[in-house]
């Protein structure tokens, strides 16, 4: 099969589109004919290795984090998909694997793709939604009447989650630069504020939650805004102790590295006494399903920036490091694309 394969940690040319043997299904799996995958920041770390210390791969190893699908055999355990079925998923995350033309991913990673959704569209749903809503329902516990301040709003992550913060009941702030901003207004963004005119301005500390996909001096601001006790979740700063043990297996060691690397963002969180939380989003079947059925409902709306074919899977990884994009980036094993 043809696969976009890490061969060595580093620069782009450290992966390639080369042919791969073709993974066979345990038990509980499914093994999935891609149709699309989405690209991800979190695969750009793959390549170059910044994962290492919490995910160890045996190269050479095929990179990608989501996909979607039609299900081509499933392991004998399996009970709730059939050959035929068209799936998407977040696959396991010690376990890359969505950029091939078929790819092996357990089942309790997988769920139904909502009738009339096309494969682009839900290959590029899984990582970025399952961020937003666990931060948001589980982390946060936002409901409704809630001031929210969400950094970052024309992202992958940040459409989604201005959408489900929203449908939360939420009222929402959000950042994005004036090519962004009608973007974000569409997702439902009560205030927008452009980052490219400075700060966050003058923003009152009245913000009952925040959710950070920025990072550095904007995530520092956050602080100031928030109320005195409420909290902010990040997934783009630094990881911090209950990283480890909540989202990485309660590995012990990991919490103590994490616990050196983010002392001046906790100290500073701890200043203005707020709540940092830096969390790994979880792959799950039964929250891609709700998605589903949201998208299906049409409350929720998913954003693609620009479709690669899978032929030029490189081009598409140059456009992601360029941070440009409004949405979501895929690759579609079909012929043509943009």
């Amino acid at each position: 099969m043809r696969a976009y394969v890490l061969q060595r940690y580093g620069g782009a040319d450290g992966a390639a589109l080369i042919e791969f043997p073709a993974p066979k299904p345990g038990p509980r799996e499914l093994l999935i004919a891609v149709r699309a995958a989405g690209l991800n920041p979190v695969d750009v770390g793959f390549r170059k290795g910044k994962l290492r210390p919490l995910y160890r791969l045996n190269l050479p190893t095929v990179l990608g984090c989501e996909l979607a699908g039609e299900v081509a055999a499933v392991g004998a355990q399996v009970t709730r998909f059939k050959v035929g079925d068209r799936v998407f998923a977040r696959v396991e995350k010690h376990r890359p694997g969505a950029f091939a033309e078929q790819a092996v991913v357990g089942e309790d990673c997988v769920a139904q793709i909502p009738a009339g959704l096309d494969f682009e569209t839900a290959a590029g749903t899984p990582l970025a939604a399952l961020t937003a809503l666990q931060a948001l329902r589980d982390e946060l516990h936002v409901a409704a009447g809630q001031k929210v301040f969400i950094s970052g709003g024309a992202g992958g992550v940040g459409t989604f989650a201005i959408q489900i913060a929203k449908l939360l009941g939420a009222h929402v702030t959000t950042t994005a630069s004036p090519r962004g901003e009608a973007l974000v207004r569409a997702m439902g963004a009560d205030v927008v504020i452009d980052y490219t005119a400075g700060g966050l301005g003058d923003l009152a500390r009245d913000f009952d939650a925040g959710l950070d996909l920025v990072g550095g001096a904007t995530l520092e601001r956050m602080f100031q805004i928030v109320k005195p006790g409420a909290k902010v979740v990040s997934v783009a700063a630094v990881p911090e102790p209950r990283t480890a043990l909540l989202d990485l297996g309660g590995r012990k060691g990991l919490a103590v590295l994490f616990w050196l690397i983010s002392a001046g963002v906790r100290r500073k969180a701890r200043a203005a006494g707020v709540d940092y939380r830096y969390m790994f989003m979880r792959p799950s079947s039964q929250d891609l399903t709700q998605l589903g059925d949201w998208i299906a409902t049409q409350r929720l709306r998913v954003v693609i920036d620009r479709t690669f074919p899978f032929a030029r899977i490189a081009d598409a990884f140059a456009y992601l490091e360029t941070g440009r994009a409004k949405g979501k980036i895929v690759v579609s094993m079909a012929s043509g694309g943009d």
